[in-house]
């Protein structure tokens, strides 16, 4: 599999007063064509408000930065959801959905979007479909067919197509209200990462949150998994993959450090540094493994399946424990004495090993 999968930071695509969009392109990104995936971020001013729109990928949504309101109608509901949203949300967007974003607040809001995009328009590629707006649905309609569907005059149709001067993100004058979020609607929709129970943590090593059907079962319409790692300063993440035919999808969201990723015929395929902002995926079966830097790093990841399963190659989990020492000592070409020190490694760690003494 000869492909770049170098690390990349996204793009400005549009934007105005109330903030930006920003995206990664299959043409600097080629992996995203490949794993179908498509990878965006919204980041809202005070009183930005990303205008309703639904989109043709399922999607994961993360909140990098800030709080605000998420409005989401769900396909066939009568009302919408309006929820408060804040730093290390995660939040499933199945299909159909229509969203629209807020940012009452000083601090930046920022939203990371990951997703499907096997069934899109273009593979690597969100394409969202606003509304409203100058591009909107709405105003692609004649004003006969804007009167005939929405029972107006056609004064009426032309002054409301036309007051749409506007299009992506806005800024919401002073004064004007908005909808007041409910935490009721947070439930069964949002999942916060930095408040979830632990599904490891390992001591001066690193700490893990899975998102999966059993403590966010919307991911199950979605088809995406994710989690969220840190890693403490000079610990490891140990090598490893995932033995389900997903591909790994990872946003640095803070700190720095090495990345490895080893393909077919043991080739080494990728080896940087990343830091906060960089995007990047790992081919289905591929090993990865990460180093931190003095401060560490923290990623938030999607995995394309709603319930993903790793095989680790090393820590008293990985596969080399489990296999026998005959195998191991005829693999290698070793001696018994060999094997058996190498088998002595690594007893009690996990998947995140701390810094060497």
């Amino acid at each position: 599999m000869d492909i770049d999968l170098t690390p990349r930071l996204s793009k400005k695509s549009y934007g105005g007063d109330g903030g930006a969009y920003y995206s990664w392109c299959s043409e600097e990104l080629p992996m995203l064509r490949a794993a179908s995936i498509g990878a965006a971020k919204l980041a809202l001013e005070k009183r930005g408000l990303a205008l309703p729109s639904y989109s043709d990928s399922a999607k994961v949504a993360y909140v990098l930065q800030g709080s605000g309101t998420c409005g989401i109608v769900l396909p066939e509901a009568t009302k919408e959801k309006v929820l408060p949203i804040k730093k290390g949300d995660a939040i499933a967007l199945p299909f159909g959905v229509l969203t629209w974003w807020f940012n009452p607040n000083d601090t930046e809001l920022v939203v990371l979007f990951l997703g499907d995009t096997s069934k899109g328009h273009k593979a690597g590629q969100f394409t969202n479909f606003p509304v409203t707006g100058t591009n909107g649905i709405f105003t692609g309609f004649s004003t006969e067919f804007v009167g005939r569907a929405w029972d107006l005059t056609e004064d009426e149709a032309k002054k409301l197509v036309s007051s749409q001067a506007n299009s992506g993100i806005v800024k919401v004058k002073d004064g004007q209200a908005m909808p007041e979020p409910s935490a009721k609607d947070r439930e069964g929709m949002v999942l916060n990462c930095e408040e979830a129970p632990l599904d490891v943590d390992i001591k001066n090593g690193g700490c893990v949150v899975v998102l999966n059907t059993k403590n966010l079962p919307l991911v199950g319409q979605v088809g995406l998994g994710a989690d969220l790692v840190r890693i403490n300063g000079h610990a490891m993440c140990s090598p490893g993959f995932s033995c389900d035919s997903a591909y790994q999808v990872t946003y640095i969201v803070r700190g720095s450090g090495r990345v490895q990723v080893v393909g077919v015929d043991g080739k080494r395929v990728l080896e940087t540094h990343v830091k906060g902002g960089y995007l990047f995926i790992v081919p289905r079966f591929f090993v990865v493994s990460k180093i931190a830097d003095a401060d560490g790093m923290e990623w938030f990841s999607i995995i394309t399946t709603p319930n993903p399963v790793f095989s680790h190659l090393a820590g008293k989990t990985s596969v080399w424990k489990a296999m026998s020492p005959e195998v191991l000592e005829a693999s290698f070409n070793t001696t018994p004495e060999m094997e058996k020190l190498f088998r002595s490694k690594r007893t009690s760690d996990e998947i995140f090993f701390p810094p060497p003494n």
